[in-house]
């Protein structure tokens, strides 16, 4: 049963090694490769593609085939998801061809892939600085390109998810409150961070959760404070209820904002 089960398996290996792709890979004829790569790509075998592409850039290097080929590779791994790989090769492609005829969708391309790569926003967001100083770039390069409009949703997508994590930790430093208060003011973390956010992004769609966040923290830090800083803090508090006030007049927070105002004001004026 076990020469039974060996014969079978040396005839499968076999078989795989005769198989009409693997003599493709083998090939010495170069522009035949090349032609079934092309094809593999256009009926979206990517799978296959790329193997023979991977294979074609090194020793087409220098010659009219090496630019299209290295661009096909990319768009083999940008197309199959792979978009970590794919932003490698397209920048590949952008330097060693910065005037080629595929540039202006090597930079697109690259800066797509890593957005397609960008983490959650309770995650670390470093991939997605690297995907908006791609896009960026791309703008900048080609400034009248088709796809530039598509190049600043993207950005403007990246933007909403940089301000989303901002809102998240100053919501987070806000719910800390009192605890562990030795290691720092929690709530004076939560203004900051939304400050900082606010001035990053001043046309943010979470700009009234942003503010409320803020005057919340005031009010809580002046509720806290010790005697000597209260008054001025409470004092804080009124001039933030005021300039979230004149932004938001029909906030949805507006009656919680207005609570914050009365309990200042009235520290204030004692």
């Amino acid at each position: 049963m076990r020469k039974v089960f060996y014969i079978l398996l040396v005839a499968v290996v076999f078989m795989a090694s005769c198989s009409p792709y693997n003599n493709l890979l083998k090939s010495t004829d170069l522009e035949y490769r090349y032609e079934a790569a092309k094809e593999y790509y256009l009926t979206g075998e990517y799978s296959k593609a790329a193997p023979l592409l991977e294979g074609l850039i090194r020793v087409f290097k220098g010659t009219q085939y090496a630019e299209e080929s290295l661009f096909l590779l990319a768009m083999c791994y940008f197309e199959s998801g792979d978009n970590f790989t794919a932003s490698q090769y397209f920048k590949m492609y952008y330097t060693n061809y910065p005037r080629g005829e595929y540039a202006e969708l090597a930079r697109f391309y690259s800066g797509k892939a890593l957005y397609k790569n960008i983490a959650e926003p309770e995650l670390d967001q470093s991939d997605t600085y690297v995907a908006i100083q791609e896009l960026q770039l791309f703008m900048e390069y080609f400034p009248a390109s088709k796809y530039r409009e598509e190049a600043q949703q993207m950005l403007f997508d990246m933007h909403d998810l940089l301000v989303e994590k901002d809102y998240l930790s100053a919501k987070l430093y806000y719910e800390l409150g009192d605890y562990m208060a030795y290691m720092g003011n929690n709530y004076l973390a939560c203004i900051i961070t939304a400050q900082n956010a606010l001035k990053d992004y001043p046309y943010t769609k979470l700009r009234e959760e942003l503010l409320i966040l803020v005057l919340r923290a005031k009010y809580k830090m002046a509720l806290h404070s010790v005697e000597d800083k209260k008054i001025d803090r409470y004092r804080d508090a009124v001039d933030e209820y005021y300039s979230f006030k004149n932004e938001f007049p029909s906030s949805k927070y507006l009656q919680e904002a207005e609570k914050y105002y009365t309990e200042s004001i009235k520290i204030v004026n004692e």
